[in-house]
């Protein structure tokens, strides 16, 4: 059976519960009246942690309460620090792959809660690969470059560590897609080679305004278009980093890494990761499943479409590593030139 873990002070805890109950209630009203249900409690969440006293507060009420599926991961965590890198090696009891994943969080830039935590585990378990979820510095109080170089020493340390190039896979969803994709300029930038694979999950590929997407889909969406827009502003701080700086979609990728994207197409990033993979100057592939919404993958194997989607990155690792694998089209996909 699902459950529902709530932490942190009493007062943040009921006021969760409020929001879950009003959720419910609203969701049971729209399935009786034949309306599409839309993930209004994740909104709501996002909408009181964004709008708290500050970030600190605002985390504190994100992981207030969380819901976690029937599923088990079989993973083992250990906790990694050094003087340059922070997170969390996890290894599924089922490996299957001597591939080594980098993992970049989603949240905006701004959050590392639980459901991402969670995440990191699910992609270990599904894909049989040992993982690194980078607990990298976040926003607002650490804007960029914080993030990218956070990024780049972890890759540093996996080479320094032994892991070929050859075998490592960077992973991203939201914004850490985003930084996933700004990590393969980081690491050209450093004279460092190539990973095998960039898979960004629902990536944010512009951090300005873009796509009738980013306000369209705000019906169906779990996050907002003028979240995305606050996160992009916190991303800049008062560095005087300018949005093409900071946007992958204005990058130029020629001669890196090949990239496998996936997008909801229900989501609010959806025009932008569109418009990015066909701006690519790289070996790109990019599959949309028309009615999920932002990061669906993290739904697992409880969703046919998260299923497919969690098998579909096993095949482009698998693929892009030479460990075979069919890479097939499924529903809609778009291969950037």
């Amino acid at each position: 059976m699902p459950r529902t873990v709530t932490t942190g002070p009493l007062g943040h805890r009921i006021a969760s519960w409020a929001v879950m109950i009003g959720c419910s209630f609203a969701a049971l009203s729209a399935r009786a009246a034949g309306r599409p249900i839309n993930p209004a409690f994740w909104r709501r969440q996002f909408t009181r942690a964004l709008n708290a006293r500050d970030m600190g507060e605002g985390r504190v009420i994100f992981d207030s309460l969380q819901t976690y599926t029937d599923e088990v991961c079989a993973v083992r965590r250990q906790p990694m620090k050094t003087p340059e890198v922070a997170g969390d090696w996890i290894e599924p009891q089922a490996l299957k792959t001597d591939v080594t994943l980098l993992y970049l969080h989603g949240g905006g830039y701004a959050l590392y809660g639980a459901v991402a935590r969670t995440f990191a585990e699910t992609l270990a378990h599904h894909l049989g690969a040992r993982l690194f979820a980078l607990d990298y510095r976040l926003t607002p109080e650490h804007p960029h470059p914080a993030q990218r170089d956070d990024a780049l020493a972890a890759v540093r340390h996996l080479l320094g560590e032994g892991v070929s190039p050859e075998r490592l896979v960077l992973i991203g969803d939201s914004a850490g897609g985003h930084l996933t994709l700004m990590t393969l300029i980081a690491i050209r930038e450093a004279g460092r080679p190539q990973p095998a694979l960039a898979v960004g999950l629902c990536p944010w590929t512009d951090i300005g305004d873009r796509g009738e997407s980013l306000h369209g889909n705000d019906a169906y969406d779990l996050v907002q278009g003028w979240m995305a827009l606050r996160f992009g502003e916190w991303l800049q701080g008062d560095t005087g980093a300018t949005r093409e700086a900071l946007s992958p979609i204005h990058q130029d990728y020629r001669g890196l890494a090949p990239v496998y994207l996936q997008a909801g197409g229900r989501e609010i990033l959806l025009d932008m990761i569109r418009d990015f993979a066909r701006e690519l100057g790289c070996d790109a592939t990019l599959d949309v499943w028309p009615e999920m919404t932002h990061v669906f993958q993290a739904h697992s194997r409880t969703r046919p479409e998260s299923a497919a989607a969690l098998d579909r990155i096993a095949a482009a690792i698998a693929h892009r590593t030479g460990d075979g694998g069919d890479f097939g089209p499924i529903r809609e996909t778009e291969v950037a030139p």
